[in-house]
């Protein structure tokens, strides 16, 4: 309707920043040469607006979508120490004698009135005994792992397969990004094999800093697996120089490069899981096979995160609460 379109216009005038001629000139969300500061500076406006097709063809746009995402929200907390607080927070919780670490699980088997959960530990192999077992193990690897929970299982975990991603961690001997380009966290979006560029959210004005030199997936990612570190290094950081200059390398302490597909006991950085968890090829894993239950981010919406795993876990053990109850 009329209306309608009264409203879309005023909204695009809102939005896009137009003047009453619904043209783009420019204003202060663009930004300023000269900030504005005290009386007598009223700040000076960034200069002349570029085209329409310069601005296009710079690409500017490309990812202003990202962070509207569900699972890409911006950032409001993150546990002090990093990511792994996490964990050891549950280790505290659930008490560390009761997890065997270092153990390798060669062999699963349901007994119908228990499961027995054969391992290798330090040279030695061990079996352990239990009334039911939650296989929480990426799907890429329980599939190599021998069972008898039958074909169904077998297949759907052969369905859901790896998907690779690399990190390289770069330690610098000053925060020159903040201290030189006042950058305080955020990401640098490349056009590049590094894909992304991470500024550290933490530790501002800091001695050192450790800035994320790519987080790439796929092809990109198992391109620089197959170099040395050192080589990862250096393809990086001439990566990064073409967008903050020589300082990217100068002020370079060490580096800390890491591929997921190539990590022990995980082998995948996330999964494609084709037709989406509730797809009928995964009933076998939704659905507990004798007294085997399975649980993880891949067996969510929220693969690669923990969220994804949280979830997935606070179902498998619901069930499983459920049917002692009702035994």
């Amino acid at each position: 309707t009329a209306t309608d379109q009264e409203k879309l216009v005023e909204f695009l005038k809102d939005w896009g920043e137009l003047g009453d001629k619904l043209t783009y000139e420019g204003g202060e969300r663009r930004g300023y040469t000269t900030v504005p500061a005290a009386a007598g500076t009223s700040g000076v406006l960034l200069g002349d607006v570029p085209s329409a097709s310069d601005v296009l063809a710079s690409g500017v746009g490309r990812y202003f979508s990202f962070e509207f995402g569900f699972d890409q929200a911006m950032l409001m907390f993150q546990p002090v120490g990093g990511m792994d607080q996490i964990p050891r927070a549950l280790t505290r919780a659930i008490g560390e004698h009761r997890i065997r670490t270092g153990a390798v699980v060669s062999k699963i088997t349901d007994k119908g009135s228990g499961v027995s959960v054969t391992y290798t530990q330090g040279g030695r192999t061990k079996v352990i005994d239990a009334d039911y077992c939650v296989g929480a193990l990426p799907p890429n690897i329980l599939a190599r792992i021998p069972h008898n929970l039958g074909s169904g299982v077998q297949s759907a975990l052969e369905a859901i397969t790896p998907s690779s991603a690399a990190k390289i961690g770069l330690e610098y001997r000053s925060r020159w990004w903040e201290l030189d380009h006042h950058i305080y966290g955020g990401i640098t979006e490349t056009d590049q094999d590094v894909t992304h560029i991470w500024h550290p959210s933490y530790g501002f004005h800091g001695a050192r800093g450790v800035m994320i030199g790519y987080y790439n997936y796929g092809g990109d990612a198992d391109s620089y697996a197959q170099l040395t570190p050192k080589e990862r290094e250096k393809r990086a950081v001439a990566a990064g120089v073409k967008i903050y200059g020589e300082k990217y390398r100068t002020e370079l302490a060490s580096s800390f490069s890491h591929h997921w597909r190539q990590t022990p006991h995980l082998e995948a950085a996330w999964h494609n899981t084709p037709g989406g968890p509730d797809d009928i090829r995964y009933k076998p894993l939704n659905e507990p096979t004798g007294r085997v239950y399975f649980a993880g981010d891949w067996l969510s919406y929220t693969d690669a995160w923990q969220h994804g795993a949280f979830t997935s876990a606070r179902k498998a053990v619901t069930a499983l609460h459920a049917r002692v109850l009702s035994a």
